[in-house]
């Protein structure tokens, strides 16, 4: 018999229910008691569809009121010393993740490669202790409602260290944390837990090396001080960076991704490793919306049973990173909606993949799912057809500092320009109308005015605040690559395909299905209607190649790079049509170059050499005075700055306020002679920020970096804010600005 294992499920629920639930307490609506009973409610409901999915080890502690790293931080006590007058409560928990009147948020880094969001712990000189055993209380309320099935979950100790901010000696750290997990794990034992999973993700990176003495040290305190605990080391996104090494933990069992890192998991167990091990093998993909090849798993299935003492089956990673189920996408092409695979329908793959086992003929509901996958790879919008590349420009006819002048020249804009990164607040009443126009409740041309009323409205505002370079707002974009899929060919989007990106914010990630192509203007009428309400520039506002990849569910049939040039292609075709509409600024954002970054060092380059050879086949056939800027959320910058230099964007705006500008030393300007706007304010806070604050993020710069080269910018876009708080952070950033450039005497 083969066991089912889960290793998270999505938090959002099926109609976004939890992201409502945390809203409506933050907006006042419901009690601090009504939360939590309504949480609890949510929680109990994921844990009864598991079971009824045919899960055998379900999780728990994978539900959170916001991020699970935030969790343990909380419980552990690590608090960032700004927050350490503040009562020790749920509102102190928020305020961390959000930020309040008082103090900046914690800073949210991307979970390893994913699009997930976590909030990084910072470590003070405060010892950190365990407030309460919250794994605890959530196992206990779980075992009464699924008994033996409940299967605690909980990120292990060193890649918790590893991600977190402030830790200057990580042994130190890691060893300070010991006794509070052994406090949890033996806990957990004593009320019966069997599997714990333990999650180490920090061993499928390069990084993992340098925590692999940590790793021997720790899970044989572990093993030495609560012997009764059942451990999964657990990993997921790539294959173990040391497997030769990490298989001799004591523990109980290990999961590994055979999805990410099938290539390298299955040498290490082809290689005796894991001969008397129990392996939790991730074999459907949990990153992604595709079904599942049942016969290619079934084959893998063998492979590793042939090699390891016992073998327990799951998803490649959380589900988290997926939507919940297919079942509301009647909307979708038959052939597409049943090649598709969300949560619940993964785990439906893992029980019949399950129950197949040691079967002769395949079951029913085995031959369903094959010819479904197989009639998705036959349909016709499988078959590529890649335009020619050798006829379209890839790199700019003048140097930077040549077509910089020009464009200077045709803008005639002040030192240290303020702009906003493109969208504004999307109010009730924008979201209202959306949607009525979506049941067909009001006309196209209803639509379309109020959309334009909306643009008219805040380029007047923009001017009232005196900003330099505009925006048309994006009121009529969902999200900013859902938009793009629904406009161009090869796209599919969803009804209810939703995934968490950070806290509440939620996601629809439009699914590649096809060749993709440009069949009809974008973003033309709505960016040309602003500008003619202005003589102020105006920035057309589009989504770059790898972005729309890396924020989309791609298909898998074809390589990346052919890929990313299809997308490249189209959107450099919408760049013609907005330059000859006299656009003289133009913004293709590559929010998440960085976070499509492969985890292990011998595989970047090639990514990042791709993405380069994308966005320049996308941006360089405009003329040299039109200026074309992009924009980066968080990241490591200092490892891929040369990559950033190469994609010769003449203005890069970078998210950068919660790390309070500590990613600067990357753009100096020996390094970074390119254009550069430093978010000065975070805009995933709902405070406004101070006029000293953002005098001193413009200042602290410009220690650095040239001020011919600096704009002034908010650090991402302000879609998700009111507008009371934004026009008010808006009016800071524009006297600090001023206040700024009277210093330098301008």
């Amino acid at each position: 018999m083969v066991i089912v294992s889960n290793l998270g499920y999505p938090r959002l629920g099926e109609n976004r229910e939890w992201k409502k639930l945390i809203e409506s307490y933050w907006n006042g609506d419901i009690s601090q008691e009504d939360l939590l009973v309504q949480a609890k409610a949510l929680r109990k409901a994921f844990l009864i569809k598991q079971e009824e999915l045919g899960v055998d080890l379900i999780p728990v502690g994978d539900f959170s009121l916001y991020d699970h790293i935030l969790d343990l931080s909380f419980q552990f006590n690590i608090i960032p010393e700004r927050f350490a007058e503040e009562d020790y409560d749920l509102d102190l928990y928020f305020a961390l993740a959000r930020g309040n009147k008082d103090h900046v948020a914690s800073a949210m880094k991307k979970w390893f490669n994913t699009n997930y969001h976590y909030l990084l712990p910072e470590w003070t000189k405060e010892k950190p202790r365990l407030s309460h055993n919250r794994l605890l209380e959530l196992y206990l309320e779980a075992r009464d409602l699924i008994g033996d099935k409940a299967k605690p979950v909980i990120t292990g100790p060193i890649t918790y260290v590893a991600l977190s901010s402030g830790v200057r000696d990580h042994t130190a750290a890691i060893k300070s944390l010991l006794p509070l997990y052994k406090q949890i794990i033996q806990e957990l034992v004593d009320a019966g837990a069997s599997y714990i999973q333990v999650d180490e993700p920090i061993f499928v990176t390069d990084e993992g090396h340098d925590y692999l003495e940590a790793a021997k040290k720790v899970y044989a305190y572990f093993a030495k001080e609560v012997p009764g605990a059942k451990l999964i080391f657990q990993t997921y996104f790539e294959g173990l960076v040391d497997a030769k090494v990490l298989s001799n933990l004591p523990v109980a069992a290990f999961g590994l991704d055979f999805v990410h890192g099938l290539e390298d998991n299955v040498a290490a167990l082809e290689a005796g490793y894991f001969a008397d091990k129990v392996v939790f093998a991730g074999i459907v993909n949990g990153r992604n919306v595709w079904g599942t090849d049942l016969r290619d798993s079934q084959q893998l299935l063998a492979k590793i049973q042939e090699h390891v003492k016992e073998v327990v089956i799951q998803p490649s990673c959380s589900l988290l990173h997926v939507p919940v189920t297919t079942q509301n996408e009647t909307g979708l092409e038959p052939v597409l909606r049943e090649g598709l695979a969300f949560a619940d329908e993964k785990l439906q793959e893992l029980r019949i993949l399950a129950d197949q086992s040691g079967l002769v003929e395949p079951s029913p509901s085995f031959s369903q799912k094959v010819a479904a996958f197989e009639a998705l790879q036959a349909a016709d919008f499988r078959h590529v057809v890649l335009e020619d590349l050798n006829s379209v420009a890839k790199e700019r006819q003048l140097p930077f500092q040549d077509r910089y002048a020009l464009q200077q020249e045709k803008l005639n804009l002040p030192i240290l320009p303020t702009t906003t990164i493109g969208s504004f607040p999307q109010s009730a009443e924008v979201r209202r109308t959306r949607l009525a126009w979506k049941r067909q409740q009001i006309s196209d041309q209803e639509y379309e005015d109020f959309i334009k009323s909306e643009i008219a409205r805040w380029i007047k505002i923009q001017e009232d605040l005196d900003i330099d370079v505009l925006v048309h707002g994006e009121f009529e974009r969902v999200d900013m690559v859902e938009f793009f899929g629904q406009k161009l060919a090869g796209f599919a989007t969803t009804a209810s395909g939703w995934v968490q990106s950070y806290g509440s914010r939620a996601v629809k990630p439009p699914i590649i299905y096809g060749d993709v192509q440009h069949i009809q203007p974008l973003t033309v009428n709505e960016t040309v209607y602003a500008q003619s309400l202005t003589d102020r520039p105006v920035k057309g506002m589009l989504t770059g190649p790898i972005t729309i990849t890396n924020w989309s569910f791609e298909r898998t049939d074809i390589p990346r790079q052919d890929l990313f040039n299809q997308i490249a292609l189209a959107i450099k075709d919408e760049i013609k049509l907005l330059e000859d509409a006299g656009i003289p600024i133009i913004q293709v954002d590559e929010a998440a170059l960085r976070e499509g970054l492969p985890l292990r060092k011998a595989n970047q380059k090639a990514y990042l050499d791709d993405s380069v050879v994308a966005f320049r086949l996308a941006t360089s056939s405009v003329k040299d005075s039109t200026q074309i800027h992009t924009h980066m959320c968080y990241s490591n910058f200092a490892e891929i700055i040369d990559s950033i230099r190469d994609l010769d964007a003449d203005v890069i705006s970078i998210e950068t306020s919660r790390s309070q500008g500590d990613i600067i030393e990357a753009f100096e300007t020996a390094t970074y002679p390119l254009g550069i706007g430093l978010g000065v304010y975070d805009i995933h806070s709902p405070r406004v920020p101070t006029l000293d604050e953002v005098v001193a993020n413009i200042e602290r710069p410009l220690k650095q970096l040239s001020i011919e080269q600096f704009w002034v910018n908010p650090d991402c876009g302000l879609k998700t804010r009111r507008k009371p708080e934004t026009i008010a952070a808006l009016e800071i950033l524009v006297q600090a600005t001023k206040k700024v450039r009277k210093r330098f005497g301008n």
